[in-house]
C-alpha cells in the first residue's frame, strides 16, 4: 500500500487527488508520503485524518514529481523509519468530536499517572504523556513502532472508555513527529482551541509536564518531556508577541459572555440572580469574569465553605462590593430556581440537574421566568432532556462558537501571526531533536569499531606472544590500531555532525545516519528495547 500510494503521488498532475486506504494500511501510512514528498504538496489538516470505516484523503498537489527512486520509496518504509524518536498522538477534540463521546473518553487529571504507567507498559510505547480538557483528551507516545503502537493505544482508549472501536476510529486523529508537534504547539498557544487564544489551554500543558514530573512517572521521559517544555516556549511567545489573549479567550470568559448575549444585556444594570456551581478553578474563573462585566451579587454551590471563602479573598470582593453567597449542595435545586442564569462547572461523572428534579425546583417557587443553564463542565452537568422544560435554556462547550464567531477578522489576523512564530518554534525543535538523532548512531559505530579494534589486536598479541614483545612495542601496538580506527571514522563522524559548523543540510545528515545504520546494522536499540519489553510483561502477567 505504501509503494502504491508513494508511487501514484508521485506522478499526479496539478490539481485534487484522493485516495482510499483501510485501516491496517491506513491513513499513517499515507501521512508518511505526504511529510516525504512535502514539496509537491500543501499541508493536510489534521481532521482529513480522522478514522472511518473507508478513510477517504485528499490532497492539493502543486507541481508534477517524477523519477521516485527505490530508497525514496524505501523511506516510507516502518523498517526504514522506525527510530525511537517517532512520536506520535491520537486524540478526539472538539473539531472531531461531539461531546457526548469526549465526556466518555475524557481521563481526569488524577489518573494521568496511571494511565501513563499503563501505556507504557504495551509492548511498543515507550513513553507516554496524557494532555485531557474539556475540549479534547489526546494522548502522546514516543513509539517503538508505528502500526503496532497505533493498534495498542487505540485498543487501551477502548477499554478506558467503554467506547467500541469502530465509534472510536471515526472520531480521532492521528499525527506523527513534525505534524505531532506543531499541533501541540498550536494547542499550547490556544489555536486550536474553540476560543482563539485561550488561556487556560497553555496552563493545562505546563500542569502535563508538572504532574509527570512531580509524580514521577517512569514513561513521561525525556523525549515527550522536552516536546511539552518547548510547548509551553512556544504557547508563551504565541502569547506575548500577538496579544492573542486579549477579550474572551477563555472557556470561562466566553460561557460569561453567552450569558450577556443571551440573557442579560448588562449585568451593572439589571442585576440578574446569578448561581454557580463548583468552586474549583472553572468556577474561579466564571467568578472573576463576571465581576468584571459588573455583576455584583452571585450565589455559589460548593461541597465547602473553605473554597469560596479562599475565592472571596483572592479577589478580595469586600472591597469590590461584590457579595459571595455561599451554599451547600443540598440547596442546589432551590438556588437554581430562584436563579435567572446558572453556571455549571464541576468534576462530577453524574448530571446535577435532571429534568424531573428541575421540574419540581420550579414548581416550588411557582414561576414562569426563563432560567438560563451555561453548562461548562465535562462531563455534562446538566441533562440534555431539562431543555424541554418550558423557559429552561441549555448550552454546553459545544455552544460557545456563538462567542467565538465575534470580532473574527481581528482573531484571524492574529492567527496568521501565531501561526509564522508556530513555525519557527517547531523548526527550532525538530532541529534539536533531529540533531540529537544521530547521537545513538556515533556512539553505537564508535563501540562497533572498538570491538573489533580490541579483538583484533589481542588475537595480535597472542600470535606473537607476550613474552616475545615489550611494554613499548604492545603500546605502539595499541597506538597504531586507535590511529587506524580513530582515522578511518573521521569521515563518517564529520558527515554525522549536526552542530551548524557544517555546511551539510540536515536532510543528507539523517540519509548518512540511516545508511550507516544499514551498513553496520547498527540499529538493533529497537529490537533490543521490543524484546526488553515483552520479557518484562511475560513475567508480570506470569
Amino acid at each position: 500500500m505504501a509503494s502504491s500510494f508513494a508511487t501514484s503521488f508521485a506522478v499526479a498532475e496539478t490539481g485534487r487527488c484522493s485516495f482510499n486506504c483501510d485501516y491496517s494500511s491506513s491513513v499513517h501510512c499515507f501521512r508518511d508520503q505526504v511529510r516525504f514528498f512535502g514539496k509537491s504538496c500543501r499541508r493536510i489538516k489534521p481532521l482529513v485524518y480522522s478514522y472511518s470505516s473507508s478513510p477517504r484523503c485528499e490532497v492539493s498537489v502543486v507541481e508534477k514529481e517524477s523519477n521516485v527512486l527505490g530508497l525514496e520509496v524505501l523511506k516510507t518504509s516502518d523498517r526504514y523509519i522506525n527510530m525511537s524518536s517517532n512520536i506520535m498522538v491520537i486524540g478526539l477534540n472538539i473539531h472531531t468530536t461531539p461531546v457526548e463521546l469526549r465526556e466518555k473518553v475524557s481521563i481526569p487529571e488524577s489518573e494521568w499517572p496511571q494511565a501513563i504507567r499503563e501505556l507504557c507498559s504495551l509492548n511498543h510505547i515507550e513513553e507516554a504523556a496524557v494532555l485531557s480538557t474539556c475540549n479534547r483528551t489526546e494522548i502522546y507516545v514516543v513509539v517503538l513502532s508505528k502500526n503496532r503502537g497505533i493498534k495498542e493505544v487505540t485498543e487501551w482508549m477502548c477499554k478506558y472508555s467503554g467506547v467500541s472501536d469502530t465509534e472510536l476510529r471515526e472520531h480521532q486523529f492521528l499525527l506523527y513527529n513534525k505534524d505531532a508537534t506543531q499541533h501541540l504547539f498550536e494547542v499550547a498557544a490556544g489555536l486550536d482551541s474553540l476560543v482563539l487564544g485561550e488561556g487556560q489551554i497553555l496552563a493545562q500543558v505546563k500542569q502535563v509536564v508538572k504532574n509527570g514530573q512531580g509524580e514521577r512517572v517512569p514513561g513521561f521521559g525525556r523525549k515527550i518531556s522536552e516536546l511539552f517544555k518547548h510547548a509551553i516556549t512556544a504557547g508563551k511567545r504565541v502569547r506575548t508577541d500577538t496579544n492573542i489573549s486579549s477579550g474572551s479567550v477563555s472557556v470561562s470568559s466566553a460561557a460569561v459572555e453567552l450569558a450577556l448575549l443571551k440573557h442579560v444585556p448588562d449585568c451593572s444594570s439589571m442585576s440578574p440572580r446569578v448561581l454557580i456551581v463548583g468552586a474549583g478553578k472553572m468556577g474561579k474563573l466564571v467568578i472573576r469574569h463576571l465581576i468584571a462585566k459588573g455583576c455584583k451579587e452571585m450565589v455559589i454551590v460548593n461541597r465547602t465553605e473553605d473554597r469560596v471563602a479562599a475565592i472571596r479573598e483572592e479577589l478580595n470582593t469586600d472591597n469590590a462590593g461584590v457579595i459571595i453567597e455561599y451554599k451547600p449542595f443540598s440547596e442546589m435545586l432551590s438556588c437554581a430556581a430562584q436563579a435567572d442564569v446558572i453556571f455549571t462547572c464541576t468534576a462530577s461523572k453524574d448530571p446535577l440537574f435532571v429534568k424531573e428534579s428541575v421540574q419540581a425546583a420550579l414548581r416550588c417557587v411557582n414561576s414562569s421566568r426563563s432560567r438560563l443553564f451555561i453548562d461548562i463542565s465535562v462531563p455534562r452537568n446538566v441533562e440534555s432532556s431539562v431543555s424541554e422544560l418550558e423557559g429552561a435554556c441549555i448550552y454546553n462547550v459545544d455552544n460557545l462558537n456563538e462567542v467565538v464567531e465575534a470580532n473574527k477578522e481581528d482573531r484571524l489576523r492574529k492567527k496568521k501571526e501565531a501561526e509564522v512564530i508556530i513555525a519557527e518554534e517547531v523548526t527550532k525543535f525538530e532541529a534539536l531533536k533531529d540533531s540529537l538523532e544521530t547521537v545513538p548512531t556515533i556512539k553505537k559505530l564508535r563501540a562497533c569499531a572498538e570491538r573489533i579494534r580490541a579483538a583484533e589486536v589481542e588475537k595480535c598479541l597472542s600470535k606473537i606472544g607476550d613474552d616475545d614483545l615489550s611494554e613499548n612495542n604492545k603500546k605502539a601496538i595499541y597506538d597504531l590500531s586507535l590511529a587506524i580506527v580513530n582515522k578511518m571514522l573521521h569521515g563518517p563522524m564529520q558527515h554525522l555532525k549536526c552542530d551548524g559548523t557544517q555546511k551539510r543540510n540536515l536532510s543528507d545528515i539523517l540519509e548518512n545516519m540511516h545508511a550507516l545504520n544499514r551498513i553496520f546494522d547498527l540499529d538493533t536499540e529497537m529490537d533490543d528495547k521490543l524484546r526488553a519489553k515483552k520479557q518484562q510483561n511475560r513475567k508480570q502477567s506470569s
